[in-house]
C-alpha cells in the first residue's frame, strides 16, 4: 500500500491506496500534483488520480521497481528503473515502453534528470567488487547513448541523488558516510573541497535534498538523525534527533519552506517545523 497525509494541518491519513501485491518501493508525486506514480516489487505501475481513486496508467514491467522519474518537460514520459541492467522510459499515453538505457548493472539505485531533461543521470549498483566505474553513469535522454560513466572514482556507492535548485551541480549521497557535490555540466566533475559529512550511511538508501531557495542541504543518517548543512560552506547548520532506526528520507516542503519531512526504517513519518 501507500498513504497520503495531511501533513501540515491535521496530521491524519487522507486515503489508503492498496494496488500492489508486494513492496512499493517507489512513489512519485505527478508535476500537476494531482497524482501518484508507484512501482513495486510485484512488477507493477500504476499511475492514480488522488481525487478520484482510479488507474489513469497500469503498467507491468518485467523488473522490481525501485526508481522512478518524470521528465521534468514531458509529464506523460517517465523513467524507470530497479533490479535489471536496464531501464525504461514509459509514455502513459500509449502505455508503452519508449526508450531502452542498458548498462552492465545489476540494479538502479535512483535516477536524476539534469536541467531541461535532454540528460539524465542514474545511480547503480558496483557492477563488481573492486570497480569504481559505473557508479553514476549519464544517459543523453534521446538517443538513450552514454555520455559518461567515469564521474565517480570512488569505491562506493551512492544511493540517491538530488539537484541544486538554482545552481547547475548535483549532490550524491554516498556510502562512504557523506554527501558528494558534482558539476552538472560535462564532465560532470566532483567537487574535492566541499562535501557534507558526520551523518552515517551504512547500506541504507539514505535519502538527502536541498531546500526549495538551495541554501540548505538536509540528510538522514543510519543512527536516526537528521543532519541540516548550510550549503554553501558544507558546515553543519543544525542536528535533530530524528528516529530510534535509521532516517532513510528527508525532505522539504515544496512551498513551506519552514516544514521538513523525515521516515525511518521503522516506518515513522516525522513532521518537523
Amino acid at each position: 500500500v501507500f498513504l497520503v497525509w495531511n501533513a501540515v494541518d491535521s496530521g491524519r491519513c487522507l486515503q489508503t491506496y492498496s494496488l500492489h501485491s508486494e513492496a512499493v518501493r517507489a512513489a512519485r508525486w505527478s508535476p500537476c500534483g494531482r497524482r501518484i506514480l508507484s512501482g513495486g516489487f510485484d512488477f507493477a505501475l500504476h499511475l492514480t488520480d488522488l481525487e478520484t481513486g482510479t488507474q489513469l496508467f497500469s503498467g507491468k514491467s518485467d523488473f522490481r521497481v525501485t526508481a522512478l522519474k518524470f521528465h521534468p518537460k514531458d509529464h506523460s514520459i517517465f523513467l524507470c528503473g530497479g533490479f535489471s541492467s536496464e531501464m525504461k522510459a514509459w509514455d502513459i499515453r500509449t502505455g508503452k515502453v519508449v526508450r531502452r538505457y542498458k548498462a552492465t548493472i545489476q540494479q538502479t539505485l535512483d535516477i536524476l534528470f539534469l536541467g531541461e531533461g535532454c540528460e539524465f543521470l542514474s545511480s547503480t549498483d558496483a557492477s563488481t567488487r573492486d570497480s569504481a566505474d559505473r557508479t553514476i553513469i549519464a544517459w543523453d535522454f534521446r538517443t538513450s547513448a552514454r555520455i559518461s560513466n567515469q564521474i565517480y572514482h570512488e569505491r562506493y556507492t551512492c544511493p540517491s541523488l538530488a539537484a541544486h535548485p538554482q545552481e547547475p551541480v548535483f549532490l550524491a549521497q554516498s556510502n562512504g558516510n557523506y554527501v558528494a557535490l558534482f558539476s552538472a555540466v560535462w564532465p560532470y566533475r566532483m567537487s574535492r573541497r566541499r562535501r557534507y559529512a558526520g551523518h552515517k550511511v551504512e547500506g541504507y538508501s539514505v535519502g538527502c535534498e536541498c531546500s526549495p531557495g538551495g541554501e540548505l542541504l538536509v540528510t538522514g543518517s543510519a543512527d536516526g538523525r537528521v543532519l541540516i548543512y548550510t550549503f554553501r560552506t558544507a558546515s553543519r547548520a543544525c542536528t535533530l534527533q530524528g528516529h530510534a532506526e535509521a532516517c532513510i528520507g528527508a525532505t522539504f516542503h515544496p512551498v513551506l519552506p519552514s516544514v521538513l519531512a523525515t521516515s525511518s526504517w521503522g516506518g515513522e513519518v516525522k513532521i518537523w517545523h
